[in-house]
């Protein structure tokens, strides 16, 4: 019979309990509950900025990435003192604000942090995200597609970020100065999506439904909107290969990067020569692109 194995340790004055610190999250690649934890203190100045004020819904693999999983939203009724909460409707949201709670969320396996895409308590976006997503898992022209996208953004006056989701797609990241809306961005992001279909009708769709897309590359500028998440920041993701999502140089964009070398296993000495790379671009104003299209 085997024996539950408990550790605790203590962070940021906070004692937080490490069960079955052997337990395999990600089996093909060995990694366990503690090295996963590891990785999440590495991870932890780089993800908690865009995680702290935001509204929380977290991924548990309760037996690793093989095993089932389910969506979290609600604090659970369990959670220690220390971890802060807000609550939006009927849902109280964990508010992942602190390395201890992040290391909490870690031992309960929660693999992956969604963030929403509004301030806690406001109804403004954070910042600008359009999320492209191939139609096939295996698109050889998404980095031409990105690429695409950010020099149409460039030649409108726009500073954009590509970030890989760690899944198939990637999310362009566009930081805004206070003052914008939602329905003001999607403005925007019909407009843009519209040029490109047009211009690249056999590149380019914003057709919403899966089965009318065909092979094309999908420009999703709807789902960003207030009571939405998507993946934050160099959250993990519970995928084969330990992929992180990882902010990306526009040259590596055009040098067509392959989003599977963006993991666990990469991220620390990534993170050591880059930084944040989103914290590079300034916030903009995007009121005048606005008065262009009205």
């Amino acid at each position: 019979m085997a024996v539950a194995i408990k550790e605790t340790i203590t962070i940021e004055g906070q004692d937080i309990t490490l069960s079955n610190p052997n337990k395999l999250l990600w089996p093909e690649l060995g990694i366990t509950k503690l090295q996963y934890m590891q990785k999440l203190i590495i991870l932890a100045p780089y993800l908690l900025p865009y995680c702290q004020n935001r509204y929380l819904t977290t991924i548990r693999y309760p037996n690793g990435i093989d095993g089932k999983s389910f969506y979290q939203k609600n604090i659970p009724p369990t959670a220690p003192a220390f971890v802060n909460s807000a609550q939006k409707d009927s849902i109280h949201y964990v508010i992942l604000d602190s390395l201890s709670t992040l290391l909490w969320l870690g031992n309960l396996a929660a693999l992956e942090f969604h963030t929403s895409f509004e301030y806690v308590g406001g109804e403004e976006p954070a910042e600008w995200i359009l999320d492209i997503d191939p139609s096939e898992e295996d698109e050889p022209r998404l980095m031409e597609a990105i690429a695409i996208i950010g020099d149409t953004l460039n030649s409108l006056g726009i500073n954009s970020i590509p970030k890989t989701s760690g899944a198939t797609g990637v999310q362009i990241i566009i930081p805004i100065k206070r003052g914008h809306t939602f329905e003001q961005l999607r403005r925007i992001g019909h407009f843009l999506g519209r040029f490109l279909t047009e211009k690249y009708p056999d590149l380019f769709t914003i057709e919403r439904l899966i089965k009318n897309r065909g092979s094309k590359i999908y420009i999703d500028y709807v789902q960003h909107s207030a009571g939405k998440s998507l993946s934050a920041p160099y959250t993990p993701r519970a995928r084969k290969l330990a992929t992180v999502s990882t902010p990306l140089l526009w040259t590596e964009v055009k040098q067509n990067v392959d989003l599977r070398t963006f993991n666990l296993f990469t991220i620390e000495d990534r993170l050591k020569k880059h930084g944040d790379l989103i914290t590079k671009v300034a916030k903009q104003d995007l009121s005048a692109i606005l008065r262009g299209i009205k």
